[in-house]
């Protein structure tokens, strides 16, 4: 199949967070994987990385489980490490591939020294819990095990 150009949107409690475009890379019927770059306005700091401009994310999303990991490296292929974001499995239909993010994240660095489970405190407060038990609950392990798999240093073998 050749790489073709479609409309990444990722919400967040009902609104649009961000869409951007990127090159789809492939799709299996379950796993659809996309390369874009940098998607923020300037460089962001988050203290543990900075994306900035000309970073180039390969992000692998999911029809039938709960996250996406996205492969981050520098403009000129150096890794940074991986971003995963807890999402309900993606969606794709008609050019636009859709995922729900759902607050929890997970940093696993480039040498998979560091991994940080990110924005407990925000899923906490959303309200998830109460309003889709199953869903934070599904949440809930997915961080999990995107966390095991980090610290058994087998993240990469979900995007083999």
């Amino acid at each position: 199949m050749s790489a073709r150009s479609v409309e990444v949107r990722l919400v967040k409690s009902g609104r649009t967070k961000i869409r951007y475009r990127a090159e789809l890379l492939a799709d299996d019927g379950v796993r659809l994987t996309v390369r874009a770059p940098w998607a923020g306005e300037g460089g962001r700091d988050f203290g543990f990385v900075r994306f900035e401009p000309g970073d180039v994310f390969t992000e692998h999303y999911w029809r039938d489980r709960w996250y996406s990991v996205k492969e981050v490296r520098t403009g000129d292929g150096v890794l940074k490490g991986w971003y995963c974001d807890v999402t309900r499995p993606a969606e794709f239909s008609g050019g636009e591939l859709t995922a729900e993010d759902l607050d929890l994240d997970l940093w696993v660095s480039h040498d998979g020294a560091s991994v940080l489970r990110l924005d407990e405190d925000e899923f906490a407060a959303s309200g998830l819990a109460e309003r889709d038990p199953e869903a934070a609950a599904q949440a809930v392990q997915a961080l999990d095990e995107l966390e095991l798999l980090a610290r058994l240093g087998k993240l990469t073998d979900l995007l083999a």
